[in-house]
């Protein structure tokens, strides 16, 4: 089993990408999942291992416990991506591939179709991964899950398609906040570089997915925003959405991408937050750093998990009481 920790040196890192060759090359038919809300991440890279495996003359199912978000809609396979909380499987896979989960219990009910001894190939880049694959790919200096993809892919010698292109494109521009985040580094922009002399429409995906809005998403923003404070520092500013407000805009989970963004980019602000409340009564709250506070180690010490600036969890305490023990917590943490 590999380290949790990802690679220690190119050699390590090599052995990691042998050892899921491997595995990928083994067996006949695998089931490929992600997390739960899955994000642009997520499903590029479940499409990524999927593509992979049909280069490889394997079979593959994509599932998740939720629905592909429509703005994902656009590359291809997308809508092949089994939504098991409505469309439930049957079969049992003896074969997995997890993409971009920090721990196993982001895979939620898909877990279900995983035969008893199944092995599973745990593909991350979260630094709280836990290593619970019995065989792990895991890169925590990786902007996102698909950067990691991208080098399988050329570790393997397959020539990259529009198809695979553009879902490794995709992950990298959602996960790097559209190349603006700190992980945006030379080898993302080399893979991105790369990506789009595939023939990939750059400019029409960020216009996608970072310019334009649904209406219920611009009702919620404004929702949101009326509601958003301060510590009296202000090295804290958090929002929040109720399940109210999810219902009376129309909004979906979607919506609230970016959301919580609005909160860290206020001038003075360290940390943001965003505290949505589910429609069984948890509270779902997503934290954004500037650097100055490690949200991972937050985030974690709530059961959640994720990046130094970037990561999440749920509580079960209601509204006023997790934003109240929460923004306690990030307060220590910056006074540390």
């Amino acid at each position: 089993m590999t380290a949790a920790n990802g690679a220690s040196s190119p050699d390590a890192y090599r052995a990691q990408l042998q050892e899921a060759l491997d595995f990928l090359r083994e067996g006949n038919r695998y089931l490929v999942v992600a997390h739960v809300q899955p994000d642009g991440d997520a499903i590029s890279s479940t499409l990524v291992v999927g593509w992979l495996l049909r280069q490889l003359g394997k079979q593959a199912v994509l599932a998740n416990e939720g629905a592909v978000p429509a703005r994902l809609l656009f590359m291809d396979a997308a809508a092949s991506i089994v939504n098991h909380g409505k469309q439930p499987l049957e079969e049992k896979f003896d074969r997995v591939v997890a993409v971009d989960c920090a721990d196993f219990r982001r895979i939620g009910t898909v877990k279900d179709l995983f035969a008893d001894g199944a092995k599973l190939l745990n593909v991350d880049h979260h630094p709280t991964n836990d290593a619970f694959g019995t065989h792990n790919l895991i890169r925590v200096d990786a902007a996102a899950t698909v950067e990691i993809l991208h080098d399988l892919i050329e570790f393997a010698g397959i020539p990259f398609d529009r198809e695979a292109a553009t879902a490794v494109y995709t992950g990298l521009l959602t996960d790097t906040g559209g190349f603006r985040y700190s992980n945006t580094t030379p080898r993302v922009m080399q893979a991105a570089s790369r990506m789009l002399a595939e023939d990939v429409p750059g400019y029409w995906i960020a216009n996608h997915l970072l310019e334009r809005m649904t209406k219920p998403q611009l009702l919620l923003l404004q929702r949101g925003l009326s509601r958003l404070a301060f510590s009296d520092d202000n090295r804290i500013a958090w929002l929040y959405v109720s399940y109210a407000d999810m219902a009376e805009t129309g909004a979906v989970g979607d919506d609230l991408e970016g959301l919580v963004n609005y909160a860290l980019n206020v001038e003075g602000v360290e940390v943001g937050i965003l505290f949505k409340e589910t429609e069984n009564g948890e509270v779902k709250v997503s934290m954004r750093s500037s650097g100055k506070a490690d949200v991972a180690a937050i985030a974690q010490s709530f059961g959640g998990g994720g990046h130094v600036r970037a990561a999440g969890c749920r509580l079960q305490h209601g509204m006023d009481a997790a934003i109240a023990t929460v923004v306690q917590t990030v307060r220590e943490a910056l006074d540390r």
